[in-house]
């Protein structure tokens, strides 16, 4: 009997050792912990610029729409900040420092098509490879685009839209129609080109 309580007593105190000896080890992790860095997209750091072109020359005629809505997004990368980022620009908010350009814009070009309060998208970033699924006119399209990173931050997207693809034709002869006049070049011929070159510029902050 002595011997079985002499084993109970050798087994409990080394059960009591163990307890406060892992005890002891969780201690000694560590208290802080670094939250890594987070890249962060926003509107105000944002600007879409657009390049048209009128005459047989192709002379540019550049604007930029003043207004870009979506929810501020990070990202552990650029890329993964960027991804999956869904916009919507107000047509009210094409700007081209000609107050008669705009309004003729407005009326002749995105009057001609269908609801034209929005144009909307999403990017998709992935593998290097950007493209902006893109809706105007009723149509979704992907426009794809090139990417430019620049100090690890300041990202540059251009991209080249061809109007038929988004079956603005009819947009593109509307305001050819209203502007005949003033698109033509010296050969006398007015005219109004359906691509428009695309350049999105954004900075990313780190959270």
């Amino acid at each position: 009997m002595k011997r079985i309580l002499a084993l109970l007593v050798i087994v409990s105190l080394g059960i009591t050792s163990c307890k406060q000896e892992k005890k002891e080890t969780t201690t000694d992790a560590p208290k802080n912990v670094e939250v890594a860095e987070k890249f962060v997209v926003k509107p105000e750091a944002t600007s879409v610029k657009w390049t048209a072109y009128k005459t047989t020359e192709k002379k540019p005629v550049g604007g930029e729409f003043s207004t870009l809505k979506f929810d501020i997004k990070e990202g552990a990368t650029v890329e993964e900040a960027l991804n999956n980022l869904s916009f919507s620009i107000p047509v009210s908010s094409l700007f081209t420092k000609d107050e008669s350009r705009d309004a003729k814009l407005k009326e002749f070009f995105f009057g001609a098509m269908l609801n034209t309060e929005l144009i909307k998208g999403t990017l998709k970033y992935a593998n290097n490879a950007c493209v902006a699924s893109i809706t105007m006119n009723g149509v979704t399209h992907d426009l794809p685009l090139e990417v430019s990173i620049t100090d690890a931050r300041r990202v540059s997207m251009t991209g080249t839209m061809n109007l038929k693809d988004w079956d603005a034709l009819g947009a593109v002869e509307s305001i050819n129609k209203a502007c005949f006049d003033l698109h033509k070049g010296p050969d006398g011929v007015s005219k109004t080109w359906e691509d428009v070159a695309i350049e999105v510029s954004t900075f990313l902050r780190k959270s």
